[in-house]
């Protein structure tokens, strides 16, 4: 079968991936849109209070009664608003502002970011023109347009900033397994270790037939076990930069949604394959996306601001008992009061866990005595009276105490309010494939087992709670797991 013929298929066949699938970013987008919006009506409202030297709440006021700008109504105003909001709102999406950051350079994005606000200005300018409405100060039209231009760009450019940063850190990577092992695939993998902000993280090759350009140790396995090493190794998107059978595809397509993994095409040298269907450059390598993964992004960035105001609250609110506890904890026994533990988090990610001190130095030293009578099955491990924990600390494990630091973890951005309990190195060894779905998310400090099967010895219970809570997560789940875990710290079930 001919290269470009087969790739016709593929193409053909990937009717499959309708627009409810190319939706992932929608709720990422209409968050940037409304950030838009509302930039035009701040700018709009903070440049006609600069032209008529008014106060905020005076202005409001004024505003609200139509007496702010005189000859002209408020009706009037809030339609010319609208106007320029929504000419930058479809303007900006034609030009694809909204699309992944990761997609576009800085450069061009701040380029872009110009050109739609003054044509946006333009449109404005034009329909004041046409419809005769010489009672708007010029001048507030040309600083509102000025001020937005600023906003913008300035609000794109510290956010992809802080992208940048978190990229260098290693949080918010997006895991790639590329397909194939010619010339294109070593291509596109020096090319996403060359530049760092586009935020991948390559994770091997998988080798398709024999010819190959590759290091043997880069290749991770064939295709009959691509996703098994998806899983693995937490991949969020592969790349096929080799044609395959088009029944392959279907397949690999169909297990791709399954786990909601992002699949994507290297056309360059196939012809036909993009035809009728979208295409993305990334970088200088056009891509066809075949599936794009549901990403709930307003839920999630929602999720973290919750985060980071309740931490806040929490540790702000209870410093005087965390002072207490450490105070405490170096008079009750010998050692710092901070216990520091490397536990595992989203994606496989190795960082720093706090708890306060509640066992005897040299505690994990002490663990392997301790084996045989171990109370849990699986990977977990309990002792009951365990001799290792201090007197001080059998009390704030009784109560949860001891993890109260855990919520700088959760402003450093380790973890979560809820979420699965991050494990330890030396427990994720010994998982099977389908326990690693634990570590798909975010993990967190309280979740569905700590409220719901706490006492139970099972790991299979621990691992299907968790997979519950992952099926079933939303942020009104969050508040109600909340609201039992501190019934759960006061009645004094922790151990």
């Amino acid at each position: 079968m001919a290269t470009s013929g087969l790739w016709q298929r593929i193409a053909s066949s990937v009717t499959l991936a309708t627009e409810g699938e190319r939706s992932a970013g929608d709720g990422k987008m209409k968050l940037w849109m409304a950030l838009d919006v509302m930039t035009v009506v701040a700018s709009a409202f903070v440049s006609t209070l600069f032209e008529f030297r008014v106060q905020p709440v005076s202005g409001a006021r004024n505003f609200w009664h139509g007496r702010l700008i005189h000859g002209c109504s408020t009706g009037l105003l809030l339609a010319l608003l609208g106007w320029f909001a929504l000419s930058l709102v479809f303007t900006s999406r034609g030009l694809h502002l909204y699309a992944p950051k990761r997609l576009a350079s800085l450069l061009n994005e701040q380029r872009l970011s110009l050109q739609a606000c003054l044509t946006s200005g333009l449109l404005l300018t034009g329909s004041l023109y046409v419809i005769h409405a010489d009672d708007v100060p010029r001048g507030i039209v040309l600083s509102t347009i000025l001020l937005v231009t600023a906003s913008l760009s300035l609000r794109r450019l510290l956010y992809r900033l802080l992208l940048y940063r978190r990229y260098v850190h290693g949080v918010g990577m997006r895991n790639v397994l590329i397909v194939g092992t010619g010339p294109e695939a070593c291509a596109l993998q020096k090319y996403l270790g060359t530049v760092r902000r586009l935020g991948y993280s390559f994770k091997g090759f998988v080798a398709v037939g024999q010819a190959s350009c590759v290091q043997e140790d880069e290749v991770v396995g064939s295709l009959e076990t691509l996703f098994q090493h998806v899983r693995q190794l937490f991949v969020d998107e592969i790349f096929f930069s080799v044609p395959c059978e088009h029944q392959t595809m279907q397949t690999v397509l169909e297990q791709a949604r399954d786990l909601g993994v992002d699949l994507r095409l290297i056309p360059n040298t196939y012809n036909g394959l993009g035809w009728n269907h979208p295409v993305e450059y990334l970088g200088q390598f056009l891509t066809v996306p075949l599936h794009c993964g549901q990403v709930r992004e307003v839920s999630l960035f929602l999720k973290r601001v919750f985060d980071l105001a309740f931490s806040a609250m929490v540790l702000a609110l209870s410093s005087p008992v965390l002072l207490a506890i450490a105070i405490a904890i170096r008079l009750d026994s010998p050692g710092p009061a901070l216990y520091r533990a490397e536990r595992i988090g989203k994606k496989g990610r190795v960082f720093p866990c706090y708890k306060f001190r509640t066992m005897v130095r040299d505690a994990e030293k002490l663990r392997a005595q301790l084996l045989e009578r171990n109370e849990r099955d699986g990977v977990l491990f309990k002792v009951s009276n365990d001799p290792r924990i201090t007197r001080l600390g059998r009390f704030l494990r009784k109560y949860s105490l001891d993890e109260l630091p855990q919520f700088l973890n959760v402003l450093r951005g380790d973890m979560s309010v809820v979420g699965p309990r991050p494990p330890l190195a030396g427990e994720v060894k010994k998982y099977e494939l389908n326990h690693l779905r634990r570590l798909s998310v975010t993990p967190g400090i309280t979740g569905l087992w700590q409220v719901q099967g706490r006492q139970n010895p099972s790991f299979a219970s621990y691992v299907s709670l968790d997979a519950t809570y992952i099926d079933n997560w939303s942020i009104w789940l969050d508040f109600k797991i909340i609201l039992r875990t501190i019934g759960v710290v006061f009645s004094g079930t922790g151990s």
